[in-house]
């Protein structure tokens, strides 16, 4: 069986860059090579679903709750933001193996014309953000007469 990993090139960029400056002196710690390129730490997986009344937006956030994510639409853009504290170590608890994705995230998407952005109702249950967002009617077009003197 194989394993299928997500290769993320600005990640990637993101570390060589890091592993750059901190060998020539240039960064004196991890945040603050982060702060170079101000892109999230990490993207929770989203799915996106249409029905005939609506779309509907899944995000996975495991281990966070409804207070760390914010949730806008503006201007036709929907933004999922928010944070995901790492666990740090005490002296009772040492950590020796982290796999899991910590710190900010910014996810956006461009929402079709047919979306009603004063309906979008936000649902959090398990570590799951569910968006719904009812469609519209669409917009007819207006004939604007033209006067020719």
């Amino acid at each position: 069986m194989s394993n299928i990993t997500r290769w993320n090139p600005i990640s990637e960029f993101d570390d060589l860059m890091n592993r750059y400056n901190r060998m020539f002196g240039l960064v004196r710690n991890e945040r603050e090579g982060k702060d170079l390129f101000s892109r999230s730490d990490w993207a929770p997986a989203v799915d996106i679903k249409e029905t005939a009344d609506a779309f509907t937006v899944e995000a996975e956030l495991p281990g966070m709750n409804k207070d760390d994510v914010k949730v806008t639409v503006h201007d036709g853009v929907l933004t999922i933001q928010g944070e995901r504290k790492s666990e740090e170590e005490t002296k009772d608890k040492k950590l020796h193996r982290i796999e899991r994705f910590y710190g900010s995230f910014m996810r956006r998407f461009t929402l079709p014309d047919n979306v009603d952005e004063n309906s979008v109702k936000a649902n959090f249950k398990d570590g799951m953000l569910t968006l719904t967002l009812q469609k519209a009617e669409p917009k007819e077009p207006k004939a604007i007469e033209v006067e020719v003197q």
